[in-house]
């Protein structure tokens, strides 16, 4: 990289750009880099809260051990996704222009995915503060409300600071801290393994009951991956010829195998420690030395994931003001999630309660969402031109008809209202679900549906029009 591209995109420098087309001149690193990043991001203890989950709704050990691998091949999509990014050289929001069309886009690539790349940054600043607290505690330390709102602050400010400095700073700081915390916890699954009951038994169940339920803990871990459709934003930077394979495995690879292995832990302890408040009942079955180890580790791992996770945030919110900087956008974010934590940590009547809502609503939009995305690469065989991408006016390729593309505005309509009809939560129960028994079909549904819609609309569609929006990216 030549000194005229230092703070473009180098560690330790505010990254310069923001949704703006990458220049194959800036372009640099391989995909191997991808696992760092994505591991890094996917050691947190969210992980082990959802595996956790799974044995508290009820199911057995066996088949919560079975849905945390399920669940988690859609980072396999995710690397798909993740292949658009050196072909376009822009972020996922750009390139879903090309799915929803310029004024689309606003509403179902921009806005809703900012709403939930947010909603995982409140997330993770409120299990990184109650994991703070627990901390201090376990080093004798009283911690008032006061407290703990300053220990929320500071948790909040260290994960927008690795987003602040961007793309170049998280992917090198990504391999120590994947391994650092990586290491902690699978120490702490050493001491989960030997205080777990393996004779521990859930409530016998009848066969649709135990159907619902599998459905149910799919869609929770299956929102995992169903949450990371930005994948292009942390490969945009990767040359054109990088290997479309390499891509996707080390993108999937990153996020699956931390995600299996925490996912697994938390389905284990939940056999002998009570899972409703994990961070505190773990301290019985780990050595008093290496408790406030594992909590740091929480923390660490939750601000990680949290990077990025803001990073995109930042990138989504952008679209709305492109004249704003990608930083000062990130500053702005992280406020709103400090509130909107402050109020999960001291007013929420139960957290995790809370926490499947949220998650279960999120994966009937998120999921159509990855869906349409995958398919338009399919489609389109991986050609995006990120400059023509990049222009906002009504002679753009991607304008369609009046800013909006049909097969990407009615998939996601249609699919997006079915899946919400099939979901199954603590607050709210979809007529489809509830006509089922409570069985959740959302995560499967929901994707399925808008692939078929889109790929089948996209096919059929006036040929003068997609061969405008093509022909720029052949």
């Amino acid at each position: 990289m030549s000194k005229s591209d230092i703070g473009i995109d180098t560690a330790g420098h505010i990254e310069v750009g923001g949704i703006d087309y990458i220049a194959e001149s800036q372009r640099h690193g391989r995909p191997l880099g991808l696992f760092g990043i994505w591991a890094a991001a996917n050691v947190t203890y969210l992980y082990i809260v959802y595996g956790g989950l799974l044995v508290i709704l009820g199911l057995q050990v066996w088949e919560a051990l079975v849905i945390c691998v399920v669940g988690n091949l859609w980072w396999f999509v995710v690397g798909w996704v993740a292949v658009s990014g050196p072909a376009s050289g822009t972020p996922s929001v750009i390139i879903m222009r090309a799915m929803f069309g310029l004024r689309g886009n606003t509403l179902f690539g921009a806005g809703l995915g900012a709403a939930i790349a947010i909603l995982f940054v409140i997330l993770n600043v409120t299990f990184a503060a109650l994991a703070s607290n627990a901390l201090l505690t376990a080093l004798g330390l009283d911690v008032t409300p006061v407290g703990s709102f300053f220990l929320l602050l500071a948790v909040a400010a260290l994960s927008l600071t690795l987003s602040v400095f961007g793309h170049a700073t998280i992917e090198r700081l990504s391999p120590y801290i994947s391994g650092a915390v990586g290491a902690c916890f699978l120490l702490a699954g050493v001491y989960v393994l030997k205080a777990a009951d393996w004779g521990f038994q859930s409530p016998a169940l009848g066969g649709w009951e135990r159907t619902a339920l599998w459905l149910v803990g799919l869609t929770i871990i299956a929102s995992g991956p169903l949450s990371w459709g930005t994948s292009a934003d942390f490969s945009r930077y990767l040359p054109t010829r990088s290997s479309s394979r390499g891509v996707v495995i080390w993108t999937a690879l990153g996020g699956i195998i931390p995600s299996v292995l925490l996912g697994a832990l938390g389905v284990v302890a939940a056999t002998c420690i009570d899972m409703n408040d994990p961070q505190t009942a773990i301290a019985a079955i780990l050595p008093t030395y290496f408790y406030p180890v594992f909590l740091a580790a929480v923390i660490v791992g939750s601000i990680a994931n949290n990077a990025l996770t803001a990073y995109s945030a930042g990138l989504y919110v952008q679209t709305f003001a492109p004249r704003m900087r990608r930083w000062v956008i990130v500053l702005l974010v992280g406020i709103v999630c400090v509130v909107a934590a402050a109020y999960l940590v001291f007013l929420a009547p139960d957290l995790l309660e809370t926490l499947n809502y949220l998650i279960e609503i999120s994966v009937a939009v998120m999921g159509p969402l990855l869906a349409v995305y995958a398919i338009d690469i399919v489609l389109r065989r991986n050609r995006y031109n990120g400059l023509e991408l990049s222009r906002t006016d009504p002679d753009s390729p991607f304008w369609f008809r009046g800013g909006w593309s049909l097969p990407g505005t009615a998939a996601m309509l249609i699919a997006t209202t079915v899946a919400l009809l099939m979901v199954n939560t603590t607050l709210y129960i979809g007529p489809i679900a509830a006509a089922l028994d409570g069985a959740d079909l959302s995560s499967i549904a929901g994707p399925t549906l808008a692939a078929v819609i889109y790929s089948t609309l996209w096919t059929h569609e006036d040929r003068s029009a997609k061969h405008d929006a093509l022909g720029a990216t052949a």
